[in-house]
């Protein structure tokens, strides 16, 4: 199942949207819009830039946060590790689902004999 975008109206009379999960969790909150089709042109953006969206850390300390071990570099190559290679994550995307859906005159193919 996939998250949900509210629009809602905060105290001071602003739009804006939050990003919830499937169980209620809320993931993000927008920034104030005047209106509501201000609101919504700003979901439709996340929706478009979101989906293949970069890490860029910001952070000047990471003393708070842990690094996870499948992250971590220990400077090593092993065959396990989860870093994938650059390549173009986009026409990878298309392939996979050429591949997924099959090839599209599959049901147009008839007995003409």
């Amino acid at each position: 199942m996939a998250g949900m975008f509210e629009l809602f109206m905060d105290p001071q009379s602003a739009f804006r949207f939050r990003l919830t999960a499937p169980d209620g969790t809320v993931m993000a909150v927008s920034k104030p819009f005047d209106t509501k089709t201000d609101a919504v042109a700003g979901i439709a953006a996340v929706r478009e830039y979101a989906g293949m969206g970069l890490i860029t850390d910001c952070c000047t300390t990471s003393t708070n946060a842990a690094v996870p071990s499948a992250w971590s570099d220990t400077g090593s190559k092993t065959e396990d590790s989860p870093r994938m290679p650059k390549t173009d994550f986009h026409g990878r995307a298309r392939a996979v689902r050429r591949a997924v859906s099959g090839p599209r005159w599959a049901g147009a193919i008839h007995n003409l004999s």
